[in-house]
C-alpha cells in the first residue's frame, strides 16, 4: 500500500500539540476590524484547540504530523 499523503492546506492551518490535540487559529481576524473591540481582537490572536468532533477527520488529513 502506498504512503498516505499529507493534506498541505490542513498542514498549514493546524498544528499538533504534545498530547496529540490540534491547534487552530481563530476566525474573524482578517478584515472589518474597525468595528471590533480591542479586547475582542486581542483574544482572536490566540490559537485555540480544534473541536473534538473534527479531530478524527483532521488526523486523517495529517498522517505524518
Amino acid at each position: 500500500m502506498p504512503k498516505m499523503k499529507t493534506h498541505k492546506g490542513s498542514a498549514k492551518r493546524f498544528k499538533k500539540t504534545g498530547s496529540g490535540k490540534l491547534l487552530r487559529r481563530r476566525a474573524n481576524k482578517s478584515h472589518i476590524l474597525t468595528k471590533k473591540t480591542r479586547k475582542r481582537k486581542r483574544h482572536l490572536r490566540r490559537s485555540t484547540l480544534a473541536s473534538r468532533s473534527d479531530e478524527k477527520r483532521l488526523k486523517r488529513l495529517l498522517p505524518g504530523n
